[in-house]
């Protein structure tokens, strides 16, 4: 295996975000490009990350998997300054990255096994979908955090982010001119897991939004790197 990648910034985004939910992983490689998907260990959030392979300035593979400490590649990317080309290349249980700009530097990592079985994204049926600026999002996350530790979507004439606490509460709203959506649907989730993963906006100026009542959502970031990020609700208990 040798690919090397022009986009090093992208990348380690998306690695530093998958590291806040799992600590190991498995990376796919194919003709298609790169791929991981990890289910965190309370099983409350799925995360996926694809990079196709037209992404690479150069892709020489086969059909294998790269299982790794998501830390120690975190902390290996960092290294890589905005512009700096990444070359990745296997040897036996090792994988050498290639950190080049006005230097070049070589880490090596240890492969490690993972005994987890292989995840896959479930399919889901969805009865409303939101399209709006990754930003606005973050920005509607930070404040509705500040009063409660979940919050509800709610898909209608309008799309709302709304948490109430013990004693506070708070509503962003969102018109038509503010975000795109349809259906209807109300469902609450856990902010700890979103405030994670809005981080995937610095990929991607939109995310899309899916979700039905009391059901999973599923949030989609499309830039250079991909990532998709399937979270279960709170139901309330009676």
């Amino acid at each position: 295996m040798l690919i090397k990648l022009a986009d090093s910034k992208a990348f380690s985004d998306a690695i530093a975000i998958m590291s806040e939910l799992v600590t190991e992983v498995r990376i796919k490689v194919n003709k298609s490009g790169l791929s991981a998907i990890a289910v965190d260990p309370a099983t409350v959030a799925l995360i996926s990350m694809r990079i196709p392979s037209s992404a690479f300035t150069q892709f020489e593979v086969e059909d294998e998997e790269i299982c790794v400490k998501l830390e120690d590649l975190k902390q290996v990317l960092r290294r890589a300054e905005a512009g700096s080309i990444l070359i990745f290349e296997r040897k036996e249980n090792k994988l050498l990255i290639h950190i080049q700009n006005e230097v070049k530097r070589t880490f090596t990592l240890s492969l490690i096994n993972l005994e987890s079985e292989e995840k896959a994204i479930p399919v889901l049926e969805f009865t409303s979908k939101v399209e709006m600026s990754s930003d606005m999002l973050q920005k509607a996350i930070d404040d509705v955090s500040i009063v409660s530790d979940s919050c509800t979507f709610v898909t209608g004439n309008t799309f709302v982010i709304e948490a109430k606490g013990d004693l506070n509460s708070c509503t962003a709203e969102f018109d038509m001119n503010r975000a795109r959506f349809s259906g209807q649907a109300k469902s609450k989730y856990s902010l700890e897991y979103l405030q994670k993963f809005i981080k995937a906006g610095k990929l991607s100026d939109v995310v899309q939004i899916q979700y039905s009542n009391d059901y999973p959502a599923r949030l989609d970031f499309k830039g250079n790197v991909e990532m998709t990020f399937i979270l279960a609700p709170r139901v309330e208990e009676e």
